[in-house]
């Protein structure tokens, strides 16, 4: 799916909230996408790898892991210390640590590569780490504070994250389903995709819109890890550096707005500032690439 796919199908969804009038069929569109085809697009790719290729990853798999711990941390120590109280700290956290690596961050590191198998990787590796995280953190702090069991519980009922936590158990056991098993789960889970976007573009509104709010999240998701494998890998090789760069940089993911409207924890702030934050990272990339050829 190319970016201009992908505005068209936010497109789509705007369209259709403002001819119905009705919220019950974008509810059901949430609910058959979060708790059913998001959850076999998951298992399927997840399912399908293996240890190997898990070690195999080296200087992506590490920026993985080093992106998620720099966002994370300096989201959470803002919410701690500035934010406290606020439900938004919450939302922030999981805007900040779950990035748009699929749907909008490959046609981007496209524009840079002819090869985005790295792209690719940092992708798969980084949604197999963070659905369990952000949906922890949109639970915990969608109850008011609950206990950390409760909060843990509550996440595991979210399909996705127990479809996630399967597969990695299939993957570390050396289980491997059969192609004809996860060719169809893969197929029918890509249904996720385009249906997220849409959904994404149904909820789109710029209400409840808030600069500061942007200003946030673009610091924690955009600036900060963008920063980061700047100063630290632009000397890696071209299709190592550039892959992680876009992905680290990435907006937040839509699926990212999906688990905070599952939660019911300030989705409609997330969304326009995703939406905002969206448009302006497609200029800031495409800009650059035309700098750079």
């Amino acid at each position: 799916m190319n970016i201009a796919e992908m505005l068209a199908l936010i497109a789509v969804g705007y369209v259709l909230k403002e001819l119905i009038k009705s919220e019950k069929p974008f509810d059901y569109l949430r609910i058959l996408v979060n708790d059913v085809l998001l959850a076999l697009f998951i298992f399927g790719n997840v399912a399908s790898k293996d240890l190997a290729y898990l070690l195999s990853i080296k200087t992506v798999f590490l920026y993985v892991f080093l992106i998620i711990a720099i966002s994370l941390s300096t989201s959470y120590l803002y919410g701690r210390f500035v934010l406290r109280g606020d439900p938004w700290a919450g939302a922030l956290m999981v805007l900040s640590v779950y990035p748009n690596t699929a749907a909008l961050g490959f046609p981007i590191a496209s524009l840079f590569l002819d090869d985005i198998t790295p792209a690719i990787l940092y992708s798969t590796t980084n949604s197999m780490i963070v659905i369990p995280i952000v949906t922890f953190i949109a639970a915990h702090y969608s109850s008011g504070g609950a206990s950390v069991r409760e909060s843990f519980l509550k996440a595991l009922k979210f399909p996705p994250t127990v479809a996630n936590l399967l597969a990695l158990a299939l993957v570390v056991g050396g289980i491997h389903l059969p192609a004809s098993v996860l060719d169809p789960i893969k197929t029918i889970g890509w249904l996720s995709i385009p249906l997220l976007i849409i959904y994404f573009g149904s909820r789109i509104t710029l209400r409840s819109f808030d600069w500061r709010k942007l200003a946030e999240v673009g610091a924690f998701r955009i600036a900060v890890p963008f920063t980061f494998v700047f100063l630290t890998l632009r000397w890696a090789a071209p299709d190592v550096f550039y892959s992680v760069l876009v992905e680290a940089s990435m907006p937040p993911a839509i699926a990212a707005n999906a688990i905070l409207a599952q939660y019911r924890l300030k989705a409609e702030e997330a969304i326009s500032v995703t939406f905002v934050l969206t448009l302006m990272v497609i200029g800031l990339f495409v800009t650059l690439s035309i700098l750079l050829k």
